[in-house]
């Protein structure tokens, strides 16, 4: 049997986003990365605050055993890792659809590869792939445009 986690690395519902509006929020006001299994949104807080997370599993991924899945591996990799963020946030990660294939330390090296393209990260680890990350506006559609190809027959 296994030890329960120390109650520093304990994920209270103080450190949980449960609000629509504090998603809606670190959504749109906050910044956006994608990496991987995972979309990392953030809402850098002032200093004194907490570090509090939101995660979103759409029916997008799979049935209900999947989101499950897809939840517990995010939670678990911020739980972690939630002491090593150099300045507090609100954090909402969204699964993508990879991420039913993947295991704990496949997440958990997404999740800190994001962290770290952030810049959120107290100590820098190995060199990323460096991509500009853009704030996300307010009036900017997160959904990708579609393009109509016309298909011509031929004679």
């Amino acid at each position: 049997m296994t030890a329960a986690p120390s109650a520093r690395l304990r994920l209270p519902r103080s450190r949980r986003l449960r609000l629509g509006r504090d998603f809606q929020r670190a959504r749109t006001q906050g910044r956006r990365l994608v990496q991987g299994c995972l979309i990392l949104n953030w809402l850098l807080l002032p200093a004194g605050e907490s570090t509090r997370l939101g995660v979103v599993t759409s029916k997008k991924i799979g049935g209900a055993t999947v989101r499950n899945r897809a939840r517990r591996l995010l939670r678990e990799a911020f739980r972690r890792h939630q002491f090593d963020l150099c300045q507090p946030m609100d954090m909402v990660l969204v699964a993508r659809h990879s991420i039913g294939t993947k295991k704990f330390a496949e997440t958990e090296r997404d999740f800190l590869t994001a962290l770290q393209r952030a810049g959120a990260l107290k100590t820098p680890g190995p060199v990323f792939n460096a991509v500009t990350v853009r704030p996300v506006m307010a009036t900017q559609s997160t959904t990708p445009r579609r393009t109509s190809s016309v298909a011509t027959r031929g004679s």
